[in-house]
């Protein structure tokens, strides 16, 4: 796996005009979903076709999601988000984006659901996979990056299982250890313009990933100018 020359930016939005705002801003990538206020859940797939028609540069990940709460998935919720991957791989893309999906499963006890996570990453097939934030449930998470290694994901991302990715920088720093080449470790938890320099430089991230929040028109929507910060900064350390 090779490592990206310079840190990398993924923006996390909530509909389409976000991920166009995102890459007009300068962004890396985008990871797609909706009802962020529940985390983020399965854009409709009508989202994820006009993105992949509209967008010209950036990586897109979508994410795999049914529902808010927690990280569970019964059968059927299985079999929807299975469906929604078969979807997404049949979807044109026009511009040759780089696809990729985002999900997570854990058992009751809180582990790594290995044998939906395994089942869905087969599902995925060539799309590249990042196991999302309900790797900050799991107690021992060196122990649970070792399996998401061995089950075939391409990424995790993580604030370190702490509140922010500052708070977690240490861990998050061990956790990239441990990964080395076999693994992208996305960090994410709180990362703003005015603080990504020292995240980067704590964690030893290349990739962050964050929201650029802004209400406009009685509704929130993607910060061009914020995202524009964070990718300024993140390319004149």
């Amino acid at each position: 796996m090779t490592a990206p020359d310079r840190p990398l930016v993924e923006i996390c939005v909530g509909d389409v005009p976000g991920a166009l705002a995102a890459e007009a801003a300068g962004a890396d990538r985008v990871e797609l979903c909706a009802d962020l206020g529940q985390g983020g859940t399965t854009p409709s797939l009508g989202a994820v076709a006009v993105a992949l028609r509209t967008l010209r540069r950036v990586g897109v990940r979508v994410m795999i999601r049914p529902r808010g709460g927690n990280f569970v998935v019964s059968e059927v919720e299985e079999e929807v988000m299975r469906a929604d991957i078969a979807a997404i791989r049949e979807l044109p893309n026009p511009h040759g984006l780089a696809v990729g999906v985002v999900f997570g499963a854990l058992t009751p006890d809180g582990e790594l659901d290995l044998p939906v996570l395994r089942r869905l990453i087969a599902a995925a097939g060539p799309l590249p996979v990042t196991v999302h934030k309900a790797f900050d449930e799991v107690a021992d998470q060196q122990a649970a990056l070792d399996e998401i290694i061995a089950l075939g994901a391409d990424a995790v991302l993580t604030s370190g299982a702490a509140p922010t990715a500052l708070d977690g920088a240490d861990r998050i720093a061990a956790l990239r250890a441990r990964a080395g080449d076999r693994l992208r470790v996305i960090v994410g938890g709180g990362v703003r313009a005015h603080n990504v320099r020292e995240v980067l430089a704590r964690t030893g991230a290349r990739e962050v990933h964050l929201r650029a929040p802004v209400h406009r028109d009685g509704r929130e929507a993607t910060d061009g100018a914020e995202v524009r910060r964070v990718v300024a900064a993140v390319r004149t350390r």
